[in-house]
């Protein structure tokens, strides 16, 4: 594997695993009583969820010598059923208790990938289709008593998934060597049960899918940035149920990732996370801690749900202080833009100049919904710089005058942000 390749997917498994278990990671608990809500194509005949997706992106390729390496990579649900061993046979149950050890009936999911290396000249002369096949298979572990007797057992299974994916090129007209690549992936397992439960249909189902697409000989065209020569063409792409961008350190062009969640070019994992935690809206600082506060009940719930909550709770409950502290915040990229004259670093309110240095009172406005602004409203502050956002909008970054960690705060550079019409000249 390329080492570009690598670092997207190290990106992809973040996506892969996005919403597989939340907190607090039990099965019991009512947000992972809906599973999986990301990249899922199910049977073309299920009702209500989509199952396939398109994905067009734009390659620089003035020459025909260019390769693709794709990657269709996804989750395959592995059913995990309980059976309490009876006179007449084995019958699943939710739970079942045996020498004081509990055993959990809930699906897990296994990583799979289906690979293909394709010349751009190949797939510009037409279309090719590729048939993804993955077996079924079942594996029985029986669940013994104290005394060694058999008392039920483990009934681990995956459904058979049957999947394409095709894939098509063409040269766009202009002195750019541009190329629209269209890649489809659709779900073609036979599925004639429309009112089954979800729970079913996600077993025939892949699961959070998403392609990885490198190249060699080209590059890509980011379809969030493009050059104005491309934004045209960037603008007739068509991508349904997927979103490409650009991954790999920034300014690299080789690889894109179709993911089913909204990112922007070059997303990275930040160095801080010590591992997953399957849920990117939150905060690791934050989910360590309140990972920390479950009750023994609770742990004890959560690792016979799943191994990797398992995981989550050793990780939690071993990590150093230092590691901890890491987490709770990091600068990235901060920068003052290059500025023509001292004037841009100022703005003017009620008639009055104000720059670094400037001292104000805050009037929090009504923009703001956070409860917190309002111990803010009426203190003193100091303006540590005038910053300009990318859609040219000014923001003054404050420290409090009578906070007694303005210090460690301006070392670091956190601040509070206020627009213009938030402060007023002290």
């Amino acid at each position: 594997m390329t080492a570009p390749m690598e670092a997207a997917r190290r990106v992809a498994d973040a996506v892969l695993y996005e919403g597989y278990l939340l907190y607090p990671y039990r099965a019991s608990a009512a947000k992972n009583r809906m599973r999986w809500q990301f990249g899922v194509l199910v049977p073309p005949n299920y009702p209500g969820e989509p199952s396939g997706s398109v994905t067009e992106c734009l390659l620089e390729a003035p020459g025909e010598d260019a390769t693709l390496d794709l990657r269709l990579r996804f989750l395959h649900v592995r059913g995990r059923t309980v059976e309490r061993e009876e006179d007449d046979g084995y019958w699943p149950v939710p739970k079942l208790t045996v020498g004081g050890r509990d055993y959990l009936s809930f699906d897990e999911a296994t990583e799979r990938e289906a690979r293909a290396t394709l010349s751009l000249a190949h797939v510009t002369a037409g279309r090719r289709t590729i048939e993804v096949r993955v077996p079924g298979d079942r594996v029985f572990e029986n669940i013994a008593g104290p005394g060694g007797e058999r008392t039920g057992r483990i009934v681990c299974e995956h459904q058979p998934l049957d999947a394409e994916l095709r894939i098509s090129a063409e040269r766009l007209p202009g002195p750019y060597g541009l190329v629209r690549l269209r890649i489809e992936v659709e779900n073609t397992a036979h599925w004639e049960r429309a009112d089954a439960p979800r729970e079913e249909a996600l077993r025939r189902s892949l699961v959070a899918a998403h392609l990885l697409i490198g190249v060699s000989g080209a590059a890509f065209v980011s379809l969030l940035d493009p050059p104005m020569w491309a934004e045209a063409a960037a603008r007739q792409c068509r991508n349904e149920n997927t979103w490409p961008v650009l991954v790999g350190e920034a300014g690299r062009r080789d690889v894109v990732l179709s993911s089913p969640i909204i990112l922007y070019d070059h997303p990275a994992i930040a160095p801080e996370s010590p591992g997953d935690l399957f849920d990117s809206t939150e905060i690791d600082e934050l989910l360590t801690l309140r990972t920390l506060t479950l009750t023994e009940e609770e742990k004890r719930e959560a690792r016979i749900t799943d191994p990797r909550a398992a995981e989550i709770l050793e990780r939690a409950a071993d990590l150093p202080p230092e590691l901890l502290e890491r987490l709770h915040g990091a600068i990235r990229h901060l920068e003052v833009p290059a500025r023509t004259t001292s004037e841009d670093d100022a703005v003017t309110v009620a008639g009055v100049r104000i720059a670094k240095g400037s001292r104000v009172r805050l009037r929090p406005g009504h923009r703001r919904a956070d409860a917190h602004d309002m111990f803010l409203a009426g203190r003193f502050a100091l303006v540590e710089a005038v910053f300009l956002d990318v859609d040219g909008v000014r923001h003054l970054a404050v420290t409090l005058e009578d906070d007694p960690g303005s210090d460690l705060q301006r070392e670091q550079g956190r601040f509070l942000y206020f627009a213009p019409d938030e402060v007023e000249p002290a």
